[in-house]
C-alpha cells in the first residue's frame, strides 16, 4: 500500500536538512504516535486453512448494503477440529450450512457481531475438506467508529455518491482490505497468514464496469437490467488482497507478453490513461528480468477511484489508486506519480507472491515496494534520478518522530496500523539499498530470487530473507539484520579529516555518537575516496568502533577526502570541510549527492566570490534539482552580480526541460528583477504547458 504521502522535503546534505517546496507530493494524513505496547504481537495461529472462497454479490445502493452468499472450502490446518471461527464484522446472517452432495445441511453457530463460530457436523482432520454456505448481508456504513472500526478508513467497502446527488462525482463502489477490513463485507479469516483462491460473481446494473482479482471468465445478462460478472483467481493470495470495484470506467487496454494490462479510468481521463500508465508493461519486463521471476499473476489492472482512503493498494492483479492519478497532460508534466505505479507493481512480488507472515514483518512488503521505486528510477532514468528518490526517503525517515523509537521489524506495536510509517517504508527501503551495496548486485538479486522462489504463494518472516542471503553469499549476515532490521535508530557520525605534511598522511577520524543504550554500535563497510595529484584512490574500511581513526599515505595535501563515497549509509553525518574541497567536490566527485552536498554548503559561503561563482555555474547542472537550487540562489545576489544573470535566468524560465525549474525561474524574475520589464517573458510562460509554470506566472503578475 502507498499511503497518501510523499515528501515535501529532501535531505540536502549529510549535515543539515532543508525544506523543499518543489517536489509536488501528497499530504500525509495525521498519524497518532504511540510508543508501543508490552504485548508481544506475533503471527496469528493457523487453526483453519481456507482453500477457496466463492462470493455471489449484489448491492443495495440506497442502504449501502452488500448482499452476499459465500461458499467457503476449508480444512483444519494441522490439528483436528470440529469448528471454524470466521471474522464477519457487522453482518446480518440468515443461513449457515454445510454443503454435502449439492445439498445444504444446517449447522449450529454463534455470532457476536464480529466473530462467527460455526460448529461442524463432525471432527475433521487436516486431510479432510468441507464447504460452508453462508447467506448474509454486510452493512459497512453502519459500522461505528471507535466500536466496530477504528476509523472511517477501516470500513473496507465504500459506496461513492450512492444517491447520485453530487453532480461532479461518479457513482462507484470500491474496497480496501488492508489491514483487516475485508471481513467487513465477506466472512473470512483476517491476517496476512491466511491464503486462498477465490471466485467473485458480481451483479451490477448493465451500464457499470466491474473489476476484481484474477480474470473475467464470463458475463451473464440477467434480463432485468443487470449483469453478473464472474471473476476467478486460481493462485492463492492473502485474504486482505481480495478486491472489487464497480463504476462507469473506461478501460484502456495494453499488453505485456500474452497477459492483459488494463487501465480503468473515468471516461474524461481515458485520453491520458496511456500517458499516465503507459510505462507499466516496461516496468513488468524490468522487474521480471531483474528478479528472475516473471510477473506471477494472470493479468494486471490499475483502476483510479474517487475518495480512496490511501494513495494506492496492491490488490493482487488489480491495483486501486487515488484520484490524483486522474491527470491532464499539464498536470502530468509537474507530477507523474510514477513512484506510486512502480511501488504497487513491485508489491506483486513482495507482498502478494510472498507475503509477510505477520504485521510485525510488514517491511517485507513495504520496504521492498519502496525500494522498487528506486530500482525503476535507476533503470529508466539513471542513478541520479534514483539517488534523488533515495535522498527523499532518507529525509522522510530522519524527519519522522519515530526515527529513534521503534525497530523496523517490531513485535510490540500498540496497533497494527502504526506499522505503516516512515520506518517501515522509507527506512526499510534505504536498508535494502545498504544490503545491496554490502553484498554486491549479483548476490543481492540472486538472493531475492531465492527468497521469492522458496516462499512463492506462501508467507515469510525476516529470517527467511536473511537465510536466503546467507545461502547465496556464504556469509553470516546476522550482524547486518540485527543492526538494521531488528533494532531502532541509526548511526550519528562525526567525521574529521586532517593532513599531516611531515608524515604525508591523511587522517580520518569517525565517531559514532548515537546513544548506545538504545541504538547499536554499527558495523559499517565504508568507502573513502582520496583525491590528490590528479588521481583518486578508493580506500575500503570497516567502521565498527565508537571512535576510530584511519590513516592513509598520500603524497600531497588531498584536494578532497570524500567519506562514504558511495553515499549509501543511512546516518546523520556531521562533517565540515574547507571551501576549496567543496568546490573541488562539485566539479570532480561523480555522484549527484556529491554535487548537491557541495552546492548547499557553498551557499553558506555566499560571501566568497569563488563559492558564488560555483553555485552560479550550477545553473547548467545536469540535475534539475540542483539547477533549481541555483536558480533560487540568484535571488540572494546583489543587483550588480545578479543583473548579469538576467538573460540566462530568462532562458531558463522559457526553456528548461523541467517545469519546476521553469516555475522557480519565473518566481525569481518576479522578485529579484521586479524593476525590469518582464512582460514579454511572462506572456510566454503564461502559455506554458505545465500547470506549475502558469501558476507561477499568475502569481508574478499580481
Amino acid at each position: 500500500m502507498k499511503p497518501k504521502n510523499n515528501l515535501c522535503c529532501l535531505l540536502m546534505t549529510a549535515f543539515f536538512l532543508m525544506a523543499c517546496s518543489t517536489i509536488k507530493k501528497v499530504t500525509l494524513d495525521p498519524v497518532t504516535i504511540n510508543s508501543g505496547s508490552n504485548i508481544y504481537q506475533g503471527s496469528y495461529p493457523k487453526l483453519t486453512e481456507i482453500i477457496n472462497t466463492r462470493l455471489d454479490l449484489s448491492f443495495n445502493w440506497d442502504s449501502a448494503f452488500v448482499i452476499g452468499q459465500a461458499a467457503i472450502s476449508a480444512k483444519p490446518y494441522f490439528y483436528t477440529s470440529n469448528q471454524i471461527i470466521l471474522d464477519a464484522n457487522g453482518f446480518k446472517i440468515s443461513d449457515v450450512s454445510l454443503i454435502k452432495s449439492n445439498e445444504k445441511q444446517s449447522l449450529r453457530y454463534t455470532y457476536n457481531g464480529k466473530k462467527l463460530i460455526i460448529e461442524l457436523d463432525k471432527t475433521y482432520t487436516k486431510d479432510q475438506t468441507y464447504t460452508l454456505f453462508i447467506d448474509y448481508i454486510a452493512m459497512p456504513n453502519k459500522l461505528k467508529i471507535g466500536e466496530d472500526i477504528a476509523s472511517a478508513g477501516d470500513r473496507g467497502f465504500y459506496f461513492i455518491n450512492r444517491d447520485g446527488k453530487e453532480k461532479d462525482k461518479p457513482r462507484e463502489i470500491w474496497t480496501q482490505g488492508e489491514t483487516e477490513c475485508n471481513s467487513n463485507w465477506f466472512p473470512t479469516i483476517n491476517g496476512p497468514q491466511e491464503k486462498m483462491t477465490q471466485e467473485l460473481n458480481i451483479t451490477v446494473p448493465n451500464e457499470y464496469v466491474t473489476l476484481s482479482n484474477g480474470t473475467l471468465e464470463y458475463s451473464s445478462l440477467n434480463g432485468n437490467g443487470t449483469r453478473t460478472d464472474s471473476w476467478r483467481q486460481e493462485q492463492p493470495h492473502s485474504t486482505y488482497l481480495t478486491m472489487l470495484a464497480v463504476g462507469n470506467f473506461t478501460i484502456t487496454k495494453d499488453k505485456w507478453h500474452d497477459k492483459e494490462v488494463n487501465y480503468y479510468t473515468e471516461p474524461a481521463y481515458a485520453s491520458t490513461a496511456k500517458l499516465v500508465f503507459g510505462n507499466t508493461p516496461e516496468m513488468m519486463e524490468f522487474f521480471s528480468n531483474k528478479l528472475g521471476i516473471e510477473y506471477p499473476w494472470d493479468k494486471y489492472s490499475q483502476i483510479v477511484v474517487r475518495d480512496f482512503v490511501a494513495g494506492a493498494m496492491e490488490n493482487t492483479s488489480a491495483t486501486v489508486l487515488f484520484d490524483q492519478m486522474n491527470m491532464s497532460e499539464a498536470q502530468y508534466l509537474d507530477e507523474n506519480h510514477e513512484d506510486v505505479i512502480s511501488h504497487e507493481l513491485f508489491h506483486h512480488w513482495f507482498g502478494d507472491l510472498v507475503t509477510a507472515e505477520s504485521w510485525s514483518n510488514l517491511p517485507l512488503n513495504e520496504s521492498f515496494a519502496t525500494y522498487g521505486e528506486y530500482l525503476w528510477d535507476e533503470y529508466k532514468y539513471g542513478r541520479e534520478t534514483a539517488d534523488l528518490k533515495g535522498l527523499e526517503d532518507l529525509t522522510a525517515y530522519l524527519n519522522s518522530s519515530q526515527k529513534n523509537q521503534v525497530n523496523v521489524i517490531r513485535f510490540n506495536y500498540a496497533n497494527r496500523e502504526h506499522m505503516f510509517d516512515e520506518v517501515t517504508y522509507q527506512k526499510g527501503g534505504r536498508i535494502l539499498h545498504m544490503l545491496r551495496k554490502t553484498v554486491g548486485d549479483d548476490a543481492f538479486f540472486k538472493s531475492l530470487n531465492l527468497y521469492l522462489t522458496r516462499n512463492a504463494y506462501k508467507t515469510a518472516e525476516i529470517h527467511d530473507l536473511r537465510l536466503a542471503f546467507e545461502e547465496v553469499t556464504g556469509q553470516d549476515l546476522n550482524w547486518f539484520f540485527n543492526e538494521w532490521f531488528l533494532a531502532s535508530g541509526h548511526p550519528i557520525l562525526n567525521i574529521q579529516t586532517n593532513y599531516n605534511p611531515e608524515k604525508k598522511e591523511s587522517v580520518i577520524t569517525i565517531q559514532q555518537n548515537q546513544d548506545l543504550a538504545k541504538t547499536p554500535l554499527y558495523r559499517i563497510p565504508i568507502a573513502i575516496d582520496i583525491y590528490y595529484n590528479g588521481k583518486v584512490e578508493r580506500k575500503k574500511v570497516i567502521l565498527d568502533k565508537q571512535d576510530q581513526t584511519f590513516i592513509f599515505l598520500t603524497e600531497s595535501v588531498p584536494d578532497l577526502v570524500n567519506v562514504d563515497a558511495e553515499k549509501y549509509i543511512l546516518a546523520e553525518k556531521k562533517e565540515v570541510k574547507p571551501l576549496s574541497q567543496y568546490i573541488f567536490q562539485y566539479y570532480h566527485a561523480p555522484l549527484f549527492i556529491d554535487r548537491l552536498e557541495a552546492i548547499l554548503m557553498l551557499q553558506t559561503f555566499a560571501k566568497d566570490k569563488e563559492a558564488r561563482e560555483t553555485v552560479i555555474e550550477a545553473l547548467k547542472d545536469k540535475s534539475w534539482y540542483i539547477r533549481q537550487l541555483a536558480v533560487k540562489f540568484i535571488a540572494n545576489l546583489d543587483q550588480a552580480e545578479g543583473g548579469k544573470l538576467y538573460q540566462q535566468l530568462s532562458e531558463i524560465a522559457l526553456n528548461d526541460e523541467v517545469s519546476h525549474v521553469r516555475a522557480s525561474a519565473v518566481q525569481v524574475l518576479s522578485k529579484a528583477f521586479s524593476t525590469l520589464d518582464n512582460s514579454s517573458i511572462f506572456n510566454q510562460t503564461a502559455k506554458d504547458k505545465a500547470s506549475s509554470v502558469v501558476k507561477a506566472t499568475l502569481e508574478a503578475r499580481k
